[in-house]
């Protein structure tokens, strides 16, 4: 039997070190050649790292959060034959492989709830005992009840606690099968210390505290994003645009060729008003390589789309949108949105963005400050859209649908007159959405 080391491979791309997110073996599995046995993540992407032979897992290279060196040894394997690993070979720090079985056989530390003082050892006291239904009295923090249970109680029993203000998810019942009773209420509001009709478990004080280890695609949205702030003297530009003949349009072409060609959301038409608007400032269609002391301009729009996903924020990249018309485009969106989703965008969608959009949909908001995407210049926001009575131009009043864009820009790159120049045209265009199609 020999010992088989598998070292990080250099990923390319002048990646020098990953973050591991994920083990898929643990030591002692067996592992066959092109398993999968670890995921790591670059400034780009996620990789998964396949097992080069057959062998028994001896030893992990670390635990998930910890950065690795290309080169760094990653997994360590028993293998029938000779194997790769030389006595000769410098060895790992005492203790280390042991550290990293431990380390990830276990959770974090901040995740291990820490032990429980003893309870002191009870003493005489002149304090009379207090009677048995108040001293057994649960606490509201006390009743563990699995997400989504609801809890058992009459139909009087709950226009009761309604009435006082009691969350019976917090309520120890004492009935068949922990059926909440009405005495169960008045213990309970007892030993939350309040009368009765005066409040219930939202005014119980709580104490519990939850470390989140920072990981993982968490960690690099928080390195980007602090990147961004620091390195971009950023500014943003509000502006109401109207975009009630432009809804009326997009309703009326989904009830056209909706079940031919797709529905149409409003991203598309964003895109191709961003794709027009930026003929006449290139510069904001840019990268600022601040680094150089270079802004390199692009004829290409390689728009970059904003997405939440169940891990963070991600941003894949819609590239040559000057080339799509609407439903190519929003099929590109789609589809470039629901591989960052289900995490099978490629890394050449997930970079190399020249300008990005941004929507929260419904939760849009009235106004936000979106953060540029470094190395970009810029980003478009979209708000929510609403309707509001507005006056038209024979001075009667007419319901309007009406959005905003808040945009953000590099001021060491875009003035502000160009900034505002710029939403100005995309204005024009989206309020009088025929120009969309004239060339």
């Amino acid at each position: 039997m020999g010992i088989y080391v598998i070292r990080m491979p250099d990923i390319g791309e002048g990646i020098a070190e990953v973050e591991l997110v994920a083990w898929h073996v643990q030591p002692g599995d067996t592992v066959a050649e092109d398993q999968p046995i670890a995921d790591v993540m670059t400034d780009k992407a996620t990789v998964e790292i396949p097992a080069h032979v057959h062998g028994k897992v001896l030893a992990l290279g670390g635990a998930v959060g910890q950065v690795l060196a290309v080169g760094a040894e990653l997994v360590r394997l028993e293998v029938e034959g000779e194997g790769n690993f030389k006595e000769n070979q410098a060895p790992a720090p005492a203790g280390q492989a042991q550290a990293a079985i431990e380390s990830v056989a276990k959770p974090p530390a901040a995740a291990v709830p820490a032990p429980a003082a003893p309870a002191p050892s009870p003493t005489p006291s002149p304090v009379p005992t207090p009677a048995p239904a108040r001293s057994a009295a649960p606490r509201a923090a006390a009743v563990a009840r699995s997400p989504g249970e609801r809890p058992l109680a009459s139909p009087a029993v709950r226009r009761l606690a309604q009435d006082r203000g009691i969350d019976l998810r917090f309520v120890h019942g004492s009935g068949p099968a922990g059926q909440i009773r009405h005495e169960d209420l008045d213990v309970y509001m007892a030993g939350a210390g309040q009368p009765a009709g005066q409040g219930g478990s939202q005014y119980v004080q709580r104490h519990g505290e939850e470390q989140i280890p920072v990981i993982g695609l968490r960690r690099k949205i928080a390195q980007k994003m602090q990147e961004a702030k620091r390195r971009i003297p950023h500014f943003s530009y509000v502006e109401e645009i109207d975009v009630t003949e432009l809804e009326q349009l997009r309703q009326r072409l989904n009830q056209l060729h909706g079940a031919t060609r797709g529905k149409l959301t409003l991203l598309p038409f964003l895109a191709r008003a961003m794709v027009l608007a930026l003929r006449d400032f290139p510069q904001i269609n840019a990268r600022y390589d601040d680094e150089a002391g270079t802004v390199t301009r692009y004829e290409a729009v390689h728009l970059g789309v904003a997405t939440q996903t169940d891990a963070g924020l991600m941003v894949p990249v819609l590239r040559h949108a000057e080339s799509l018309d609407l439903w190519s485009c929003a099929a590109a969106i789609t589809r470039v949105a629901e591989g960052a989703r289900t995490g099978k965008a490629a890394r050449e969608e997930l970079s190399g963005s020249t300008i990005t959009l941004t929507s929260l949909g419904a939760l849009g908001g009235i106004a936000s400050t979106p953060v540029i995407n470094h190395p970009e210049v810029a980003i478009v926001g979209v708000n929510r859209m609403v309707q509001r009575p507005m006056f038209g131009s024979d001075g009667q009043v007419v319901a309007r649908q009406l959005m905003n864009l808040s945009s953000s820009f590099d001021h060491r790159v875009v003035d502000g007159m160009d900034a505002a120049r710029f939403i100005q045209a995309m204005r024009a265009l989206l309020e009088t959405p025929a120009l969309l199609f004239v060339e």
